[in-house]
């Protein structure tokens, strides 16, 4: 049977092996704390759970939900940008439900590129970007993301010819897996990047409340491009609100790739259940106080393991933002994060993400995902500490 030339480079998948690892670990009798995933482990608010299972029982709330069913949340969730970044948005032309933001990032090439064209990402970064560009037959230059440069890429770096083909840049920040925070001047370098360029500016941003010690929050792109002449942001209620498995986010950004991305969707799915919207409009519109308190809990999370950490002699930087700990690994594994994280599961138990899953500018890191509370944290840092020991 054969199968599409696309597929090739999907078939390698890093976190595929972590999975394998950790069955392995399971099967040999060890309790597996796993810091690969970030999937959160806090539930919704109760004004999110009660939106969604009051709108069971309602049958016209069963059927397929097209594009003007979603009318209701794309207004909440202008309503919310507007109200957050101070930048206006038309709920009819600037904003398109997803099943999470995921979904927009894997279909967007398929509006953008050509086959043969390239999309700039950064290296090291989230997989799954990647992934859509292969599916959209693209061709991928990976921008460096190096610590000296505060992990932001400098776009002189890019080549002529690549910029030449080039169709898009995705950026993500605060940017999952090094957990680094770009300033607005940073994005206004960018939107005038790719306005000189003529490419798509795609910006990811899932983690806007996840900030620990910044006094204000971090910028949406949309603050460097309030015209939104070249720029799309995608926006999750994963991380903020706690409905990773709800599987909702939107787009919001430029009307005519907002225009495009709804043409992709309408060819490949509807949206998800109208419950899980108006679960999501209760989260935009209702109290934000649990967002917070989210924030305060990641933040205790983030102390007491990077400070576990210091005192087993691992040296790790204090993150400013995400749920991640990205942490450069001791010298004797410099260049072998996938032998570090899977003979590390296999013996302790302690499952983690290796650095080049994420990028080959990722070898030599691994990351920490805090998805426990700080006593298993603590526990978990006692094991990777026999580990190096041994």
């Amino acid at each position: 049977m054969q199968f599409a030339n696309r597929l090739e480079p999907l078939r390698s998948n890093v976190f595929a092996d972590m999975d394998n690892a950790k069955a392995k670990a399971k099967a040999a009798g060890l309790k597996v704390i796993d810091l690969s995933l970030g999937s959160s482990d806090l539930p919704p608010a109760p004004h999110i759970v009660e939106a969604i299972a009051s709108s069971l029982p309602d049958r016209n709330s069963h059927g397929y939900v097209l594009f003007h069913r979603t009318q209701a949340f794309r207004e909440a969730a202008a309503q919310w940008y507007h109200q957050r970044y101070g930048v206006k948005v038309d709920p009819q032309t600037e904003v398109l439900a997803l099943i999470g933001s995921q979904e927009g990032t894997a279909h967007l090439p398929l509006a953008v590129l050509n086959p043969g064209d390239f999309a700039l990402l950064m290296d090291p970064g989230y997989p799954s970007h990647a992934g859509g560009v292969y599916l959209a037959s693209g061709q991928i230059y990976g921008m460096p993301l190096r610590e000296e440069n505060g992990f932001l890429p400098v776009f002189e770096e890019i080549p002529q010819g690549v910029l030449n083909q080039a169709r898009m840049m995705v950026l993500s920040y605060p940017h999952n897996p090094t957990t680094a925070i770009a300033p607005l001047s940073f994005f206004q370098e960018a939107v005038a990047f790719c306005q000189h360029h003529q490419l798509v500016l795609v910006h990811d941003f899932p983690y806007a409340d996840l900030v620990f010690d910044s006094p204000i929050s971090v910028p949406s792109i949309l603050q460097a491009d309030p015209e939104k002449t070249v720029s799309i942001e995608f926006f999750t209620l994963s991380k903020s609100y706690n409905m990773g498995g709800l599987r909702v986010g939107y787009a919001i950004g430029n009307p005519e790739l907002i225009k495009a991305l709804r043409q992709v969707k309408a060819a490949v799915d509807f949206n998800q259940y109208q419950g899980i919207l108006n679960g999501a409009i209760a989260a935009l519109t209702g109290p934000q106080d649990t967002v917070g308190e989210m924030t305060s809990i990641f933040r205790k999370r983030r102390d007491a393991f990077v400070n576990a950490l210091h005192r087993i002699g691992w040296q790790v930087p204090m993150p400013e933002s995400t749920m991640y700990v990205w942490a450069k690994l001791p010298e004797q594994w410099a260049n072998n994060s996938i032998g570090f994280c899977t003979q590390m599961v296999e013996k302790t138990g302690i499952a983690a993400s290796p650095g080049s899953g994420f990028g080959k500018m990722g070898e030599g890191y691994v990351r920490f995902a805090l998805v426990w509370d700080p006593p298993v944290l603590e526990e978990a840092v006692e094991r990777i500490a026999q580990f190096l020991n041994s």
